[in-house]
């Protein structure tokens, strides 16, 4: 479900390269937003989509998608998509994390997400790349995945 509560799935980001992250409105990694937001605005006409998956696991999210929505909004300007809040780790968390999870990141640790900001980023030809929470949106690694799998300009 999106954050205004529309059903959808991935299917809709098919052929795309997607960058999935698990976002807290009250972390001290929110600054972030800004940069996830640039990134949309750079490579959002070429193929490219942020997702935002909000979670409380951390207890910093805010209480309703609307807050959320309206935070995510006003403070960053926020205009990739967004959905309802999830769970990323346990027993109950969305099936999209429970694959992502299992992806290992640079250091070759797979597992539990460790804190707000992970991202996972997803090429149109299956690959899953993994980024802990304290890699910034614009890094190197990052970037170059991206210019990588999006077709020429």
């Amino acid at each position: 479900m999106t954050i205004d509560g529309k059903v959808t799935n991935l299917a809709e980001y098919g052929g795309t390269v997607k960058l999935i992250v698990n976002v807290a409105s009250r972390c001290g990694l929110a600054p972030q937003y800004e940069k996830l937001e640039q990134l949309q605005r750079t490579y959002g006409d070429r193929g490219f989509t942020v997702l935002g998956f909000p979670s409380n696991q951390f207890l910093q999210e805010l209480r309703t998608e609307a807050a959320i929505k309206e935070y995510c909004s006003t403070t960053w300007g926020v205009t990739f998509p967004m959905f309802e809040r999830i769970k990323v780790n346990g027993k109950s968390r969305h099936p999209l994390y429970a694959e992502l999870t299992k992806t290992p990141d640079a250091a070759g640790k797979a597992g539990r997400v460790t804190w707000n900001f992970e991202k996972f980023l997803l090429t149109p030809q299956g690959q899953v790349h993994r980024f802990r929470p304290k890699v910034q949106p614009d890094a190197p690694e990052i970037l170059q995945l991206i210019e990588a799998s999006l077709p020429a300009s």
